[in-house]
């Protein structure tokens, strides 16, 4: 049986429409650590591992999504490993009114989105990870509260991603909102939206499910570094 695309969406991202921020290392690539953590390699050869593991010890930490944890990498030891379901909107839920204004991010609010995400940790976020798609964000009084936007981009899909909300603001609607303008730009460019949450976290599934995504399979996020 073919393989699907979202199968490995890092090995399709980086050798695909997002092949300008990788790094390859003989036969292995991953994302610019300004980028990202992602990495992939083509198979668990001898070399390939090897390979992988040279940029783990040049670039810093790598994250895999994949099917299933990857082999052991010389030179490198597992920092986590987690079960995540992988989920897919094909059409999105009809907007609804909310009491606060949604505003496009770039470049001139990248120090506050990387503040906001390190205080919130809604995943792997770096100094330029706002560049890898459209941000939208809420501000209170000026500050950046809320914030969802775009990661991973494999042929025909998009992933939803950098979802947060400050802990002063929550339960104000922000998340849902802003990930459901997130994902109705991505059907309305013609691609599907996806995106991962922890396997184990219901609440996070039954938001998603109620904006129009349904699971599609179990992938493993394994993040490793040197020793």
């Amino acid at each position: 049986m073919t393989a699907h695309i979202l199968d490995r969406p890092a090995w399709a991202t980086l050798n695909g429409r997002q092949a300008d921020v990788a790094v390859r290392h003989g036969p292995a690539i991953r994302m610019r650590p300004e980028y990202g953590l992602f990495a992939a390699i083509p198979d668990e050869s001898p070399e390939a591992l090897a390979a992988v593991g040279e940029l783990v010890r040049e670039m810093g930490p790598v994250g895999f999504v994949e099917l299933a944890a990857p082999p052991p990498i010389p030179g490198s030891e597992v920092v986590s490993s987690a079960v995540c379901l992988q989920m897919v909107a094909e059409t999105v839920a009809p907007a609804w009114d909310v009491p606060f204004e949604m505003l496009p991010l770039g470049d001139a609010d990248a120090a506050e989105m990387l503040a906001l995400a390190t205080l919130t940790k809604p995943g792997p976020f770096f100094a330029r990870t706002h560049q890898l798609g459209a941000f939208i964000g809420v501000r209170v009084e000026g500050q950046l509260v809320a914030m969802a936007g775009e990661r991973m981009r494999p042929d025909g899909y998009t992933e939803a991603s950098g979802v947060c909300v400050h802990p002063h603001h929550r339960g104000k609607g922000y998340a849902a909102r802003l990930l459901r303008e997130v994902t109705a730009g991505i059907l309305a460019r013609g691609d599907k939206a996806f995106l991962h949450s922890y396997a184990d976290n219901a609440t996070a599934i039954g938001l998603y499910e109620s904006l129009g995504y349904r699971g599609r399979r179990e992938v493993v996020f394994t993040v490793v570094r040197a020793l």
